[in-house]
C-alpha cells in the first residue's frame, strides 16, 4: 500500500509540475473559461481563480485516489478490517495542519487581491454610478469630463426581444449611450441606488461593486487596452433584471477629450426653457421621445402593457383620470411597485413632455397640455 500511494503522490507532483510550466493550458481555451481582463487588478484575480481551481482539482484528485484504493484494496471481503484511528496524535496534528497550510498558500495571494481591488486611492476620473430599475444613471464628477450626465438604457430592438427578429450578436448587452473612459486613467466608481439593490459588475475590469440605496459604496479601475466592454447589473432587482446591461467604451485620451466636448455640446443643446409655454403638438412630440427611452420596455410602444407584468395605459385610469394623480405616479413612483420615481432621473420638461403624451396617444384624447411648472410645483417625496 506503502509504494502504491507513494506512486499515486509522484503522479500528482507530476501534473503540479506541468501546471506550473505550462499555466496557458489551464485557460488556453477562453470559450471554457472567463474572458481574460484588461486591468491589472482584474488580471490578479483572473490568474488567481485559475491557480485555485488546479490546486483545488490536485487535492480532490489526491483524496479520491486514496479513498478509491482503500476502499477497493482493504474491503471486508478481502478480510480487512477497519482501522482505529482514535487517539492517534499523529493522524490529528496531519488533519488540522495540512488544512491549514492550504489554506495560508490560498488566502495570502487571495487577500493582496482584495487589497488590490478596492484600492480607490488617486482617481484621475471619478464617475457616480446609480441604479434604476431599470437602468444606469451615470454623473461624472471630478477630472476631464466634470458635469457630464446622462441615463443609459437597454438598446436591444423590441422585435429580438419579442422574438420577432433574430438575436443580434450582442443582444441584450446593447446600450444607448456607453460609459466613455480614456485608456490606462483610474476611473473610480461610486455606486448607489435609487429604489432597490443593483450591483455593477464588469467582468474584464474586475470590478462587482453593489449599489445600495441610501449609501454610497466605491471601487476603481484602470482599463490597459481600448475596447468595448459589456458587463450587467448582477444583483437581482427586479422582473426587469435581465435588461440592464452596462457597455464601457475605453479610448485614447484624443478620443475621450472629443467625447466629453460632445457631450457637453448635447446637454447644452438639450437645455430647455423652464418657463416655456408648450403647445400640445410640441409637448406631445418631444415626449414620445422620452417614452421612447423610457417607459416604452414596460408599457410597450402601443401602450398596451405586458398582460401579468405591466399594466396597459392606453385607456387606463391613470392616463385618462385626474392629471394630478397622473404626474404623482410618474414623478414619485409607487412603493413596493415596479414604477419607480422619475423626478431623479427626468427633469421636469421631461416629464410633462411624456405625461402629456401619454394623456394623448393611442386611444387617449384628454386634449390636456401638462407645463413643466406643474410638474415643478407637484409634491416630490
Amino acid at each position: 500500500m506503502n509504494v502504491t500511494i507513494k506512486k499515486l503522490t509522484r503522479w500528482l507532483g507530476v501534473v503540479a509540475t506541468v501546471a506550473a510550466l505550462f499555466p496557458g493550458l489551464a485557460w488556453a481555451e477562453y470559450e471554457l473559461n472567463m474572458n481574460p481582463p484588461v486591468t491589472s487588478a482584474g488580471l490578479t484575480a483572473f490568474n488567481l481563480h485559475n491557480w485555485m481551481t488546479i490546486i483545488c482539482l490536485v487535492i480532490f484528485v489526491a483524496v479520491f485516489a486514496v479513498l478509491g484504493y482503500s476502499l477497493y484494496f482493504h474491503r471486508k471481503s478481502r478480510g480487512h478490517k477497519a482501522a482505529d484511528f482514535h487517539e492517534s496524535t499523529t493522524v490529528e496534528i496531519l488533519w488540522t495542519v495540512v488544512p491549514f497550510l492550504i489554506l495560508i498558500v490560498m488566502a495570502v495571494p487571495a487577500t493582496k487581491a482584495l487589497i488590490a481591488l478596492k484600492d480607490t486611492s488617486e482617481p484621475d476620473i471619478t464617475i457616480k454610478v446609480t441604479g434604476y430599475q431599470w437602468k444606469w444613471g451615470y454623473d461624472y464628477l471630478k477630472g476631464e469630463g466634470e458635469g457630464v450626465h446622462f441615463i443609459s438604457t437597454l438598446a436591444t430592438p423590441q422585435a429580438q426581444i419579442k422574438g420577432l427578429e433574430p438575436k443580434g450578436e450582442h443582444y441584450l448587452l446593447e446600450v444607448d449611450n456607453p460609459v466613455v473612459v480614456p485608456v490606462n486613467k483610474k476611473v473610480r466608481i461610486l455606486t448607489t441606488a435609487n429604489d432597490v439593490l443593483h450591483s455593477w459588475s464588469m467582468q474584464a475590469f474586475g470590478v462587482k461593486q453593489d449599489a445600495v440605496p441610501g449609501f454610497i459604496r466605491d471601487t476603481a479601475f484602470r482599463a490597459e487596452k481600448e475596447g468595448t466592454y459589456r458587463g450587467q447589473c448582477s444583483e437581482l432587482c427586479g422582473r426587469q433584471h435581465g435588461f440592464m446591461p452596462i457597455v464601457v467604451e475605453v479610448v485614447s485620451d484624443e478620443k475621450y477629450a472629443a467625447w466629453v466636448e460632445e457631450q457637453k455640446k448635447k446637454m447644452a443643446a438639450a437645455v430647455v426653457d423652464p418657463n416655456k409655454v408648450w403647445t400640445l403638438d410640441e409637448s406631445k412630440a418631444y415626449g414620445e421621445k422620452v417614452y421612447a427611452t423610457n417607459c416604452v420596455a414596460c408599457h410597450q410602444a402601443n401602450g398596451k402593457g405586458i398582460p401579468g407584468a405591466f399594466p396597459a395605459l392606453d385607456g387606463s385610469l391613470i392616463a385618462t383620470g385626474p392629471k394630478e394623480m397622473h404626474i404623482d405616479r410618474v414623478v414619485n413612483g409607487v412603493t413596493g411597485k415596479a414604477m419607480a420615481s422619475f423626478s431623479k432621473q427626468l427633469s421636469d420638461t421631461d416629464i410633462a413632455a411624456v405625461v402629456t403624451y401619454e394623456r394623448n396617444a393611442w386611444g387617449n384624447k384628454t386634449g390636456e397640455v401638462i407645463q413643466p411648472s406643474e410638474v415643478k410645483a407637484h409634491p416630490h417625496k
